[in-house]
C-alpha cells in the first residue's frame, strides 16, 4: 500500500481514549441521580457527536422536559472522578503510533466533538499532549461531526491539504465527516457495529490503532 500521508488526524474518545464505556456508565448514574433511567443504545446513538447534537438527540427521546444540561454537568463530574481514580485508558498502539508519526515527520492534530477544557484535562493527563501540532475541538466549530467543519479546521491550521490526511475514527458520525472532508477516513469500530454508510466512507477497517502502524510505517 503506497500512499502520500502529511498528516494524521486523531479522534479522541473512543479512539484514542477508551473512555465511550465511562461516558455509558456515568450517564446512566447521572440519569439516575435525577430519578431518570437512560437507555444504553440512547447514549450509544450520541457517540461522535457534539455537545449540541447531544443535547437534541436526548431530548428527542426522552422530551423536553429531560434535565439535560443539569445531568450532563454531574455526568462530566463523574467521568472526571474516574479518570482521577483509575488514569485515562489508553486505547491500544496509541503511543507507537504517535511514535511511528513522529520518526516519519508526520504532523498530527486532534479533532475531537468534546469541549476544549475536557479535551485538554484526558490528552496532558495521557502524556501525548507534546505529540499534537494541533487541537480542534467540538465547541470550536459551527457545525460538529457528521458535517467535515472540524477535519477542514484542523488540515487548514496543519497546512495540509486534505486529501494527504488519515483521518483516524470509531465512530460513524466521524467517519462520514472525515469522508466529507475529503480525507483519508480509516475507521476503527469502538462500541457500535459499523453500519453499510460507514463502513463505505472508510477507505479501511481496523480492529486496533496496531494495524493503522502498519499502514504509517508502509506509506
Amino acid at each position: 500500500m503506497c500512499m502520500n500521508i502529511s498528516a494524521v488526524i486523531f479522534d479522541m474518545d473512543g479512539l484514542m481514549f477508551d473512555t465511550e464505556r465511562i461516558a455509558i456508565k456515568t450517564w446512566k448514574k447521572a440519569a439516575e441521580e435525577f430519578g431518570y433511567s437512560v437507555d444504553e443504545a440512547l447514549i450509544i446513538k450520541t457517540i461522535g457527536r457534539n455537545s449540541i447534537d447531544t443535547k437534541k438527540i436526548f431530548l428527542a427521546s426522552l422530551g423536553n422536559v429531560f434535565p439535560f444540561d443539569e445531568i450532563q454537568q454531574l455526568q462530566v463530574k463523574y467521568i472526571r472522578e474516574e479518570i482521577r481514580k483509575n488514569g485515562v485508558p489508553i486505547k491500544e498502539g496509541l503511543y507507537e503510533l504517535i511514535r511511528s508519526c513522529k520518526r516519519h515527520d508526520i504532523s498530527m492534530a486532534v479533532a475531537t466533538s468534546t469541549e476544549r477544557k475536557r479535551a485538554e484535562d484526558l490528552i496532558k493527563q495521557s502524556n501525548t499532549w507534546k505529540y499534537f501540532d494541533v487541537i480542534v475541538c467540538g465547541d470550536e466549530v459551527l457545525n460538529g461531526k457528521p458535517e467535515p467543519d472540524i477535519f477542514l479546521t484542523a488540515a487548514e491550521k496543519l497546512r495540509v491539504q486534505p486529501d494527504k490526511c488519515l483521518a483516524l475514527e470509531d465512530s460513524e458520525s466521524g467517519i462520514i465527516a472525515a469522508c466529507k472532508a475529503g480525507m483519508i477516513p480509516i475507521l476503527i469500530p469502538d462500541l457500535k457495529e459499523p453500519s453499510k454508510e460507514a463502513k463505505a466512507c472508510a477507505y479501511k477497517i481496523c480492529n486496533t490503532l496496531r494495524e493503522v502502524l502498519e499502514i504509517i510505517e508502509n506509506a
